[in-house]
């Protein structure tokens, strides 16, 4: 299906095949948040939609949430480097400037990602988009310092922050807030 932005109306009359084949990566890798919230139609608008993935996602156990946070590749990561990204996670990166690192950012990146994922058992999640690479890398050595529960509600925060800019490029919104 080509990739443009649909009327809440088109949104609305879309079968369930549809509506995953459009929205089905809206949450990185994780088709089954669209499929669950799919039953919630008609959505009143782009924010209802979303707050019907939040609420899902919300509603998850903990395990379930870390999943959602284990299916986004690391920034600047070995899916990066191979060219493996989803198209998403691809403009994404790149729009922060993580296409751009230099070796030693790289290598910080690297050793940083690695430690995150250690420490937490998921990777580090930033809205990119919402962030350039200086902020990128240091906000993952601040949340280095945080809890596991802290950061496990913060990666969710900004899981959600991604999913609402993804639906934005995918459904009208004429006089939406484009930042949560």
């Amino acid at each position: 299906m080509e990739s443009r932005a649909r009327d809440i109306s088109e949104v609305n009359g879309m079968d369930y095949e549809q509506f995953i084949e459009v929205f089905g990566n809206v949450i990185e890798h994780c088709s089954l948040c669209a499929a669950a919230v799919w039953r919630y139609r008609p959505f009143r608008d782009v924010k209802h939609l979303h707050e019907e993935i939040g609420r899902f996602i919300d509603d998850l156990p903990e395990a379930g949430r870390e999943g959602i946070l284990r299916s986004h590749p690391d920034l600047a990561g070995r899916l990066a480097g191979l060219g493996q990204l989803t198209e998403e996670s691809k403009r994404e990166q790149k729009a922060a400037g993580m296409d751009g690192l230099s070796q030693e950012e790289r290598n910080q990146m690297e050793t940083m990602n690695n430690q995150y994922r250690k420490q937490f058992g998921f990777p580090f999640v930033i809205c990119a988009r919402q962030n350039k690479k200086t902020a990128i890398l240091q906000g993952l050595a601040t949340r280095l310092k945080n809890s596991p529960q802290a950061e496990l509600a913060k990666g969710i925060i900004e899981v959600k922050k991604i999913c609402y800019l993804r639906l934005l490029d995918l459904v009208e919104h004429e006089g939406v807030e484009s930042r949560l």
